[in-house]
């Protein structure tokens, strides 16, 4: 049985002639959190728009839950919670109106959660929409996305307009949310910070396609950097196996490495008699490795 809550293969999509997505494959398991990492522009808000049937992929094929995005049901329907990286809500009622309206539409709608949420993330029941900051609609457009506790949360830059405090208590309902490995997330961000607190997986977009996809722990382990101290100058073309990067001084380099090894290390020492260290990096430095490597 098939277990990827969202598939995509060769998936398209352009506006006149500006193709926006060129070829999206991606297969999510079901319960896991991933992380969408990309610079502006790489498509990472049109394929969440695309998964959503807000818009018709242009190529390609997708599944969302084992339907069609573009022609998703009413059951599967009720079963997402999306949160748009720019929320609009109505200037003219008030926060616990919007949330009573949004809620009359589900069946299974969570209304002493919401409560809990507003207390939480200091969100003013009474307050009208036309006076919130631009944090606090953000904070409203997650209990509206949340608040009928779906199966899949896609969520599009979520924490970009709050503040630290909004964001820890974000990820703190998130990690809650997904404790019982049945509730996936597909969330974009530039905050990698964040991902790394809660993200089982990574997916990195770059001009449209996804150049990888694999669990963070993986992705971790494999990308280095390492520093190389050679009795001699090393020569302009030293190369090592995998090399995203490579900057020589002299004696020295420094080498960010894709999949490092004993091997890789082992013939780096015995080739030049030169002393090597291993460096771990953090995903923004890995993210910026593989990006600029492109």
């Amino acid at each position: 049985m098939n277990n990827d809550i969202i598939r995509t293969s060769g998936l398209r999509k352009h506006f006149g002639k500006n193709e926006v997505l060129r070829g999206v494959d991606l297969a999510i398991p079901r319960g896991a959190v991933v992380g969408l990492l990309g610079s502006n522009g790489a498509g990472k808000s049109t394929l969440i728009k695309c998964l959503l049937g807000l818009l018709k992929i242009s190529a390609g094929t997708a599944t969302l839950m084992g339907e069609d995005p573009w022609n998703l049901s009413a059951h599967t329907k009720s079963r997402i919670g999306y949160v748009p990286q720019v929320v609009h809500l109505y200037p003219w009622m008030k926060v616990r109106q919007v949330i009573e309206y949004t809620g009359a539409f589900y069946a299974n709608w969570d209304h002493a959660w919401c409560r809990e949420l507003l207390d939480q993330w200091d969100l003013d029941g009474a307050a009208w929409i036309r006076n919130l900051s631009t944090g606090q609609l953000q904070r409203l457009g997650l209990i509206l996305g949340m608040g009928h506790r779906p199966d899949l949360y896609l969520l599009d830059e979520p924490a970009a307009s709050l503040d630290p405090s909004g964001r820890r208590s974000l990820l703190r309902s998130l990690l809650e949310i997904t404790e019982d490995r049945e509730h996936s997330i597909l969330f974009s961000t530039h905050i990698t910070s964040d991902l790394e607190r809660i993200a089982s997986h990574v997916a990195i977009m770059g001009n449209g396609v996804i150049d990888y996809f694999g669990e963070l722990d993986e992705l971790k382990d494999s990308v280095k950097r390492i520093r190389v101290h050679s009795p001699v100058d090393l020569p302009p073309d030293f190369s090592v196996p995998g090399a995203l990067r490579t900057e020589i001084n002299g004696d020295s380099a420094i080498v960010a490495v894709a999949a490092v090894n004993d091997e890789v290390i082992d013939g780096i020492r015995d080739r030049w008699d030169a002393s090597v260290d291993v460096e771990d990096l953090n995903l923004e430095d890995i993210f910026l490795e593989l990006h600029d490597a492109q």
